[in-house]
Formats: C-alpha cells, structure tokens, sequence
C-alpha cells in the first residue's frame, strides 16, 4: 500500500501592511522541489479578522487560512499550529521568498539526523532595488551543538549568529518549547534560542532565505527599539533559557523525530 506524503508545514503570520507581499511569498513556495514522499502545507494566519488574507490568496488545496484576534506575532504564529499535521514545520514571514530548494536542504538535514531538531540556514536581505546582501556573521555550514547560539547572541550584544526566520524545526519540538513566546517581537529569537538550548541543529551554508528590506516590516518600527522594551524581550528570553537549561529538557541524544 503506497503511504501518505509527509507534511512540512509552512506558517506565515500576516497583517495588513504585509498582505502585498503574499503574492511573492506564495511564489516561492510554489517554485519548491519537494523531495520524493513529502509535500508542503502552507499555514497563513491573519493577526485580525478583516477577510482580507484570504481573498489575497489564489485557491490552491495546499493553503490552508486562518485567522485569531489581534495578538501579535508571536500569538498569530502559534494559533496556526492548530492546524499542523506533519513533522516539520517551517518559518517564512509574509513579506519573505524562499529561495530554490530551501525545504529540500531543511527536510534532508533533518532527516538523515534524528539528532538534531532544528535548522536554519544563510539568508540574503533583498533591497528595494532588487540587490542582495548576505549576513556578514554567519558561522560554518554544519552541526550547531546545544548552548552555542545562546552563547554566541549573549557575547554579540544580543544579536544572533543565524537567521530565525530561516528556521525549520521538528513539530514535537515546537509543542514541547509552547510554541513561540508572546512578545510583542523577538518571538522568532525567542524560540530558536529555546530550541538551541534542548536540542543540537544544523546551518545550511547554502542561502534559504531572501529577507526583503522594507519601511513596514516590524524591525523598522520605532518601538522595536524602545530600549525599555527590548530590555524586557531580552529579559524574558533569558530567563527562559536559563529555565530550559536548569530542568534540563529534552537531552540531544533522544530529541523527538515528530509526528
């Protein structure tokens, strides 16, 4: 009897600002080679209730839409995991493109290592004029054992050395770790550093991303850089990590494979 695809599931949070971008972002998706036995589930939650994602949004049986109360990132990312039903699922912001082959590199990592619960790979910023700039901290494409990220964003003044919103991460590890923390930002760095701190991963050299640069992503909003509030995200990240490490969840050797 021929089995069922594997799912990875993609989940894209969106708000208005960023509903023009769907158009790329789902033609990135599109573009995906998916390796033998797996296909991709794309999970699009509206952070409101206007309507106005799904009907920016071609009919296509592999999108699945949902919407929650305003709540932020953070809130809107974890309201679509009620909807995955496969192992893996994927990171890729509204106003975002995949690059050629991003979910075959995620899924053949993860894989062909039950060890490791995560990855994340290079990531290019896309410019208004089209050109691209690759990330100039980016560490050696391989294994990325558990307490290394968390190190690294400590000893660079709290900023990472890979991308979260490059991330790929096993499902049963994403429930563990509560899904991502509802900050009004850093919810992405929040739970990578939380995966980070269980679980070894891997960074994929090969760029999996095209991070679009624009006036109304959330890092340009003058808030994101209240230092009060960024002290407080800083903080509740912290104690976490600090929280994951003391209880000692979820040992490398015997990180789960998914459902």
């Amino acid at each position: 009897m021929r089995r069922p695809p594997q799912t990875i599931s993609v989940v894209t949070p969106v708000h208005p600002a960023s509903i023009p971008y769907l158009t790329d972002a789902y033609a990135s998706l599109r573009a995906q080679r998916m390796p033998p036995g797996w296909q991709w589930r794309w999970l699009v939650q509206e952070d409101g209730q206007t309507g106005e994602v799904a009907a920016a949004l071609p009919q296509d049986r592999r999108i699945s839409v949902g919407h929650n109360r305003p709540g932020g990132p953070g809130v809107t990312r974890t309201m679509a995991l009620s909807r995955v039903n496969g192992p893996l699922v994927k990171v890729l912001d509204a106003d975002d493109r995949l690059t050629s082959d991003a979910l075959v590199r995620d899924i053949a990592v993860l894989t062909a290592d039950p060890t490791v619960g995560w990855t994340t790979a290079a990531a290019l910023d896309l410019l208004s004029d089209h050109s691209t700039v690759r990330m100039a901290t980016d560490p050696p494409g391989g294994r990325l054992p558990a307490g290394t990220v968390h190190r690294s964003w400590q000893e660079d003044a709290y900023r990472l050395p890979v991308h979260p919103a490059t991330l790929c991460i096993r499902t049963d590890l994403l429930l563990a770790l509560g899904g991502w923390l509802a900050l009004p930002a850093s919810e992405d760095t929040g739970l990578l550093l939380a995966a980070s701190t269980v679980s070894d991963g891997h960074f994929i050299d090969e760029p999996g991303l095209l991070y679009r640069k624009w006036p109304g992503q959330a890092t340009n909003q003058q808030a994101h850089w209240s230092p009060t509030e960024r002290a407080d995200r800083i903080q509740v990240i912290e104690s976490r990590v600090a929280a994951l490490a003391r209880l000692r969840i979820g040992p490398t050797s015997s990180t789960p494979q998914g459902r």
